[in-house]
């Protein structure tokens, strides 16, 4: 069987994006994830199965299974824009290696098409999977939530020993990898939160660049749309102020550091 035939669920593709790596990038969402970040924007995103959800008034299906074959031209449709751009493909989710070997083919036939390649993941299982793609691999944004693992395991559900192994893992891996964390107000928006992770990425070696990434509220209503609570409604998006004030904090690290990705 070619890698053309490999089958996966994805739930969105999302084209002309300018942020998610260099350049104007086709982003392909994969369902799937083992995790349950309180602010996670995505909630559709966390189960694998196919579900339905109402947004607008409107219910619509979440999750279609596609081959690699099926849904490569929509990629290779915007292939000079990534060209003058040096734009590509990125892989996010839910967790993509939640789906490895559907990724790794995505990747690969991205790749025979000469295009650059991306995945944002938490890394959080085990190290195998994640080896299948690095082959295919340009670029590896991986978020770092927190560094306490009780705190970790409260407003993710998972213990983040793993991710942390793994952390070190990619970072001798050879494959460009940016260390990012989601700037969440009440949760990991301390300087010493910041500081801690900053320092983490910057003993890693391999790793040159740390991204903030300010909280927002734009998924909370995709919870009303699955019949789930969401439990940071009380919760604003952090300022502009205090943004570049942890920005500050984390350039002590000597990293490359900047608000958004």
């Amino acid at each position: 069987m070619s890698h053309y035939d490999t089958r996966g669920r994805i739930f969105n593709i999302q084209r002309f994006s300018i942020h998610d790596g260099p350049g104007i990038r086709t982003i392909v969402f994969l369902k799937g994830c083992y995790l349950r970040c309180a602010w996670c924007c995505n909630p559709e995103s966390q189960r694998y199965e196919i579900e339905t959800m109402t947004e607008g008034g409107k219910t619509k299906t979440v999750g279609r299974d596609v081959t690699v074959a099926e849904i490569m031209p929509e990629i290779l449709s915007d292939l000079p824009y990534y060209r003058r751009s040096g734009g590509g493909l990125t892989l996010s989710g839910g967790e993509v290696l939640a789906q490895a070997d559907f990724a790794r083919d995505l990747l690969r036939a991205a790749k025979e098409n000469g295009l650059h390649t991306a995945i944002e993941t938490a890394a959080s299982l085990p190290f195998g999977e994640i080896e299948k793609l690095l082959p295919y691999l340009d670029l590896i944004m991986m978020d770092i939530k927190l560094l306490d693992p009780e705190r970790h395991r409260e407003y993710t559900g998972a213990d983040n020993s793993l991710i942390l192994a793994n952390a070190r893992l990619l970072a001798e891996s050879g494959v460009r990898l940016i260390i990012r964390t989601p700037v969440v107000p009440g949760v990991n928006d301390g300087d010493a939160d910041i500081r801690a992770i900053a320092s983490f990425a910057r003993g890693l070696g391999g790793v040159s660049e740390y991204h903030l990434l300010p909280y927002h509220r734009l998924g909370s209503d995709k919870y009303d749309g699955l019949g789930r609570r969401y439990s940071l409604s009380e919760i604003n998006p952090p300022s502009r102020e205090k943004m570049e004030h942890l920005l500050s904090v984390a350039e002590e690290s000597g990293l490359k550091c900047q608000i958004g990705g």
